[in-house]
């Protein structure tokens, strides 16, 4: 342990936190074979990062899924504190992410709506909001990487009441083994495996390692946003694969990148920045830095509208 509460992680913590980002129901074995240690050991260090609060192995959901399909990013100019604002976006269902930053906006948040008319809706809205002299909006239309919703291809599957309980009982816990999920909701084992595996690979749920920042120490976090040359996808796609991007998505508007480095320190957080300027095809970029993140919503967080059963 660190001071106040920091967690201090060794290169295998580190592996297996990021082995659970890609897939939160991978078996103990996998587990261990991808850092080389026995079944026994990786199941208690995973354990340990569970209880200390590093992080949290939950589902969450395409935003697809719950008529949230189309994501803006807005950049805001304010007269006055920022506070007022930072309290009414935090008050708003459609946000989904909201902080004071540092940089040409004092306030930055994202958006999840149903379609482009409700984002209009939504940005005139936010245009009328205490403080607001303007906002510019970017449009994502492609999501490479988000620590909060899925980004996986959706299918266009049926989902009944069953579907849905087990769709619940995954984002309270994305570990929980089939027996008990056949038992919270009343099937076989067999039915229940087969209906999360079919959940899991139509993309309705995607279980993952949710890190908590401030329990492993990594509490800078900068945005982004780039322009590129050439193609903005090919561009989004290379990006997502750098450690310390936790967003990252393709669109147009001011930006044809919009991102978010997450590091424990300011020295790395240069240091990814400094990979970001320097990945091939991008043209500009400009930062704004979170000085405090008002909203976040987490996986297992439900958002209004959320199916009944």
């Amino acid at each position: 342990m660190g001071t106040k509460g920091t967690i201090v992680l060794d290169a295998v913590d580190a592996a297996l936190m990021r082995a659970l980002q890609g897939d939160g129901r991978a078996t103990f074995q996998a587990l261990a074979d991808g850092v080389g240690l026995s079944r026994t050991a990786v199941r208690a260090r995973v354990r340990q990062l569970v209880q200390s609060g590093a992080i949290r192995i939950v589902g969450v959901l395409h935003a697809g899924v719950v008529g949230m399909e189309v994501l803006g990013h807005v950049s805001f100019r304010v007269a006055g504190p920022v506070g007022p604002l930072m309290e009414e976006l935090g008050e708003r269902e459609a946000v989904t992410f909201a902080a004071q930053s540092a940089g040409r906006f004092p306030a930055v948040a994202q958006v999840r709506v149903a379609d482009d008319a409700a984002l209009t809706k939504e940005l005139a809205d936010l245009r009328s909001l205490p403080g607001v002299e303007g906002a510019e909006v970017f449009r994502a239309t492609s999501v490479f990487k988000d620590a909060h919703s899925s980004v996986r291809e959706l299918r266009d599957i049926e989902l009944d009441a069953l579907d849905w309980r087990l769709v619940r009982r995954l984002l309270k816990d994305g570990r929980s083994s089939y027996a008990d999920l056949a038992r919270q909701v009343g099937l076989s084992q067999a039915a229940a495996r087969s209906r999360v595996v079919r959940l899991l690979n139509a993309g309705v749920v995607h279980v993952t390692a949710l890190v908590e920042p401030s329990a492993v120490g990594a509490n800078e976090q900068l945005g982004f946003g780039l322009r590129c040359r050439g193609d903005a996808g090919a561009l989004g796609a290379a990006l997502a694969n750098l450690t310390r991007v936790s967003f990252l998505a393709s669109g147009f508007g001011r930006y044809d990148v919009v991102g978010t480095l997450t590091a424990p320190d300011r020295h790395r957080l240069v240091e990814a920045l400094e990979s970001v300027r320097s990945t091939p095809g991008v043209s500009y970029v400009e930062t704004w830095d979170h000085l405090s993140v008002r909203k976040e919503r987490r996986g297992g967080e439900r958002p209004m509208g959320w199916p009944p059963g």
